[in-house]
């Protein structure tokens, strides 16, 4: 290998980490992802859909338990005959009544209790939702980041293209005002340079859009962006990150707990068949002021209900519910395929954006050789304008194609750790102050009194989170 062309090749290297920074310099992604997490409107409003399922466990629960109630009034009446001699007689009387009732749920086939563990179930579908949610902000901040990244190199490829052109515009003017080309080579430099500001113009409106991308994910604006030092590690295989995901992904798990509550909701609507028996008590007290007489009365009982024809209703919600045991089932089926399927296209954007890098740093390196070559040959008469632009612009394009793949690649890496399951705050280890879902599901789970201690901690939680 002659000196030049290791020069030109040791250049080329320097100028491809120089194109992508060096690690530590600014703002890293892991910084970016942090940011976003902290600041997504999306995950607080998740949370808040999380809260409100955890209630409907203590709203179930209530079923079970006692239900007491009160009622009061007051009555005043009124009389008023009038005899045969046109007497007119009155009478006024008040009653006053108040009164307790309380009811408590015996049996019912194990509806209610089954109503308790479709709430659960739903939790724990809910939950994978908010997961689910996680990764989407995560993955957005690796899109926004590697974006700005991206039409950032470009556009300042773009600036560098542009001054190259300048110059050899600069050459053909000389070397025509000394006759050693014709005006057509001239021509051809200036249509060059104006194609290259069209491109400089284009790449500054990607990157204001990159840029606008970004602060709507992570919160803020760009500021200098580092290289990733690393790729997250991945499976070495495409079958063993197809069985992480189908174990991890958290919709294929949420589609279990929803088969799990469709299977709930078959056996409760067939308990509607049975018997429901309560046991029942009042206790009240009714005073009449005119007869100053106060009348007590209580009664305790038990009460057994059933359906002997509900015009089709019970047997109609049955079927309902196999009908959508069955669509959940299904649906678990064709998520199990899309998951499937999911991993393997970012398994395989992975493997072809690493090859494309590869392939393209090589591609540089031909490309930079060949420029100087036919710039230095052109310099000799040996080449034309035409032949330098051209090899200008193919490296000029090997250069682009690298940005984005490198940039292709980081984000691949990223959606296959999302189809899997693992591009969450706790798997990625990120500095964030973790929302932790089961605090709260663990104070209204027992469904506390507004004046209990467990109610007022959850009073407290409230306003925090209000705030």
């Amino acid at each position: 290998m002659s000196k030049s062309i290791k020069r030109n090749v040791f250049a080329v290297v320097m100028m491809i980490g120089a194109a992508f920074g060096t690690p530590g310099a600014g703002e890293n992604l892991r910084g970016a992802m942090t940011s976003a997490y902290n600041h997504s409107g999306l995950l607080d409003q998740n949370r808040a859909v999380l809260r409100a399922a955890d209630e409907g466990v203590a709203q179930a629960l209530s079923a079970l338990r006692p239900i007491v109630g009160w009622s009061a009034s007051a009555t005043r009446q009124i009389r008023m005959s009038t005899a045969a001699d046109n007497t007119i007689t009155r009478d006024a009387s008040t009653n006053l009544s108040i009164g307790l009732s309380a009811e408590l749920l015996l049996y019912d086939g194990g509806a209610s209790k089954m109503a308790i563990d479709v709430a659960k179930e739903t939790v724990l579908a809910t939950r994978q939702t908010l997961i689910a949610v996680e990764q989407q902000v995560l993955l957005s901040a690796v899109q926004a980041y590697m974006d700005v990244r991206k039409q950032t190199e470009i556009v300042a490829l773009s600036k560098n293209n542009l001054r190259v052109i300048e110059q050899e515009l600069r050459a053909s003017q000389d070397r025509f005002d000394v006759g050693e080309v014709s005006k057509t080579d001239v021509a051809l430099a200036e249509a060059r340079l104006a194609a290259s500001l069209a491109q400089l113009a284009a790449a500054e409106g990607a990157l204001d859009q990159a840029r606008a991308s970004y602060k709507q994910a992570i919160g803020s604006n760009p500021g200098a962006l580092d290289r990733p030092s690393a790729l997250p590690k991945h499976p070495k295989s495409l079958p063993s990150a197809q069985a992480i995901a189908l174990r991890n992904n958290p919709d294929m798990i949420k589609l279990q707990h929803e088969v799990k509550v469709a299977e709930l909701n078959v056996a409760r609507a067939e308990a509607a068949k049975g018997p429901t028996i309560s046991l029942n008590g009042s206790y009240g007290l009714k005073d009449n002021t005119s007869a100053n007489v106060l009348l007590r009365n209580g009664e305790f009982g038990v009460t057994a209900r059933g359906a002997i024809a509900t015009g089709g209703q019970i047997p109609s919600a049955i079927r309902q519910a196999k009908a959508n045991l069955a669509a959940r089932r299904s649906q678990l089926h064709v998520t199990r395929h899309a998951i499937e399927q999911s991993t393997a296209t970012a398994y395989a954007l992975l493997d072809i954006a690493q090859s494309s890098r590869e392939a393209t740093q090589q591609q540089i390196r031909a490309a930079q050789v060949a420029f100087d070559g036919v710039r230095e040959e052109a310099t000799l008469g040996a080449r034309t304008t035409l032949d330098v632009l051209n090899a200008e612009q193919e490296l000029l394009d090997a250069k682009a194609q690298l940005i984005a793949a490198i940039a292709d690649e980081q984000v691949a890496a990223y959606r296959l750790k999302a189809a899997m399951g693992q591009l969450t705050v706790d798997v990625m280890n990120l500095p964030v102050q973790k929302y932790d879902p089961t605090e709260y599901y663990n104070l209204v789970k027992d469904a506390p009194g507004e004046h209990s201690k467990q109610g007022q901690a959850l009073d407290r939680v409230l306003k925090a989170l209000n705030k």
